[in-house]
C-alpha cells in the first residue's frame, strides 16, 4: 500500500496544533509504513522526520481544488491530510481528511497569520455548513482528534462518512517527570492564543484575586493586546514572554503550580497533556473536550467567573491536593502518544479499523 502524507501546512519555524499533528503522526506512521510526505517549502523538512518527500504547490493556492491532479502522479493508493481542505476533485485514490475542531462556526474571527484574500475566504466558508459538508462528503473517511469533536460532526450531520477518532498527543520530553508534594514555584502558565474565545479577559480578573501568584502568558503577543490585558486588572501579576524556546516552556512548566486556561472553545488541548506528562496539574474550564482530555486529574472552574476561577487555584493549597493532582496527571497523560495515534491511523488507511 502507497501511502502519501499532506505535509503541508506544517510550519517553518515552530509548530502550532495542526503542525504538530502532522510531523507527530508522519514520524510514528512512517516507523510503521512507509510513506512519502507532501511539503510546499523545503524549509518545512526540518520540523519533519527524514523521510521521502514530494514538492507540490501551498494549500493556501487558488488552485488547491485540483491538487489531487498533481498527487495522481505519485500512484498512491491512500492519501492522509490533517486538514479538510484538501482538494479531491479527479483523485484516483482513497482519501481521509482530518477535522480538528469547530471552534470557527461559532467564533469567526480567522487566525492572524493568514494573507487578506485567505481571511476573507475563511469567513465566507464558516458562514455555512454546506462548504464543510461538500469537502468531507468528497473523502472516503474523515478523522478528528476528539470524541468531542466526533459529537459535534454527527451532531452537524456534516458528513456521511465514517468518522474516526486519532487523538493528538504531546511531544516525548527528556526526563521523567520525578515525584512531588508541592510545586517548585507559584507560577500559573499559560500557553496559547490571544483570539477571543481564549477568554484571557476573565483569566487576568481572576489573577487580581490571586496575589501570591503570577500568570506566565508564554505566546507570542501584540504590543495593543499586553497594554490592553495589563490595564485590565492593573493588581494581576503577569508576565509576558512573546515567545518562548521548547526548552524555556518546558523549564517553565515544570517549575509552575498549575496550567490554566479559560477557554471557551477547543478542539484538544495539547498544552494540557504537555503539562500531565510533567506531573503539573491543570486548571482548565469546565467544557466537554477539557473533561475528555484531562479526567480526574484536572481541576474545572465556570470560565464565565473570575471568583470561580481563582478558587479553582486555590484548591491546590490544600493539604495532599498538589501532590494527589499530580500523581493523577501523569497518568493521564499517558494516554495519549503519538505511537499510539499511528497505529490506529494506520488501521483507518489499511481499511481494518472500525470508525465507529
Amino acid at each position: 500500500m502507497r501511502i502519501v502524507v499532506d505535509c503541508r501546512y506544517v510550519r517553518l519555524d515552530h509548530h502550532d496544533g495542526i503542525s504538530r499533528y502532522t510531523a507527530g503522526l508522519a514520524t510514528e506512521l512512517g516507523r510503521l509504513h512507509p510513506l512519502t510526505m507532501l511539503i510546499s517549502d523545503h524549509r518545512q523538512l526540518k520540523m519533519l522526520p527524514a523521510l521521502p518527500w514530494q514538492l507540490v504547490r501551498a494549500p493556501t493556492s487558488l488552485l488547491e481544488p485540483l491538487i489531487a491532479l498533481t498527487v495522481n502522479r505519485l500512484q498512491p493508493d491512500v492519501v492522509f491530510s490533517p486538514m479538510q481542505t484538501m482538494g479531491s476533485w479527479g483523485r484516483k485514490y482513497r482519501l481521509f481528511l482530518t477535522v480538528h475542531d469547530l471552534i470557527y462556526y461559532r467564533n469567526r474571527t480567522p487566525p492572524h497569520d493568514l494573507p487578506p484574500l485567505i481571511r476573507l475566504l475563511w469567513r465566507a466558508y464558516h458562514l455555512s455548513w454546506w462548504p464543510q459538508r461538500m469537502l468531507l462528503n468528497g473523502a472516503d473517511g474523515i478523522v478528528t482528534v476528539s470524541e468531542t469533536t466526533r459529537s459535534l460532526i454527527n451532531e452537524h450531520h456534516l458528513t456521511r462518512r465514517p468518522v474516526t477518532v486519532v487523538p493528538n498527543a504531546a511531544d516525548p520530553v527528556p526526563g521523567a517527570p520525578t515525584h512531588r508534594s508541592i510545586p517548585e514555584t507559584t507560577r500559573l502558565i499559560y500557553m496559547g492564543s490571544f483570539m477571543p474565545y481564549k477568554n484571557l479577559d476573565t483569566l487576568v480578573k481572576a489573577l487580581a484575586d490571586l496575589p501570591d501568584h503570577e500568570l506566565h502568558l508564554l505566546s507570542r503577543v501584540s504590543a495593543t493586546e499586553r497594554t490592553r490585558l495589563t490595564r485590565l486588572a492593573t493588581q494581576a501579576r503577569l508576565v509576558f514572554h512573546d515567545g518562548v524556546t521548547d526548552e524555556e516552556y518546558h523549564r517553565l512548566v515544570r517549575s509552575a503550580t498549575a496550567l490554566v486556561t479559560a477557554s471557551l472553545d477547543e478542539g484538544f488541548g495539547i498544552p494540557l497533556v504537555e503539562a500531565m506528562s510533567l506531573g503539573i496539574p491543570v486548571v482548565v474550564s469546565d467544557i466537554a473536550i477539557f473533561r475528555e482530555i484531562g479526567g480526574a486529574a484536572a481541576l474545572y472552574f465556570d470560565p464565565r467567573s473570575a471568583d470561580a476561577i481563582a478558587a479553582a487555584v486555590r484548591r491546590l493549597a490544600l493539604p495532599g491536593e498538589w501532590e494527589a493532582r499530580s500523581a493523577l496527571s501523569i497518568e493521564q497523560a499517558a494516554r495519549f502518544t503519538w505511537a499510539a495515534s499511528a497505529r490506529t491511523l494506520l488501521g483507518v488507511l489499511e481499511g481494518t479499523k472500525p470508525s465507529a
